[in-house]
C-alpha cells in the first residue's frame, strides 16, 4: 500500500475546493436574475412565492389595477422595482 504524500494531501485539499466552489455556483445559478435596461423582471410564479399569494389573487390585482405588469404574448412580468414601490407605498407603521 501506498504511503500518502504531501502531494496527495494538496489533491485531496483541490478537489475539496472544487466541490465547494460548485455549490456556491449552483447558488448563484438559481438565484440569478438578468438585468434588462437596469430593471429586474419577475415571472408571475417568482411574485406569488415573495408575496406569498395564490394565482387567483394575483390575477385579482392585474383586473383591479394594483399591480403595473409587462405583457407580451400571454407572458406576463412584473418589474421587481414597480413592486418595491408599491409595497413602500403601502406600507402601515404600527399605531402606538
Amino acid at each position: 500500500m501506498e504511503q500518502p504524500t504531501e502531494s496527495s494531501g494538496e489533491i485531496i485539499s483541490l478537489l475539496e475546493t472544487i466541490v465547494q466552489l460548485k455549490k456556491q455556483l449552483l447558488v448563484i445559478k438559481e438565484s440569478f436574475r438578468p438585468v434588462l435596461g437596469g430593471e429586474i423582471y419577475l415571472s408571475g410564479e417568482e411574485l406569488c412565492g415573495l408575496l406569498h399569494i395564490g394565482r387567483r389573487t394575483l390575477q385579482q390585482y392585474r383586473d383591479d389595477c394594483i399591480l403595473p405588469y409587462v405583457q407580451i404574448e400571454g407572458k406576463i412580468l412584473y418589474r421587481e422595482s414597480d413592486i418595491l414601490k408599491l409595497l413602500e407605498e403601502n406600507y402601515r407603521k404600527r399605531r402606538k
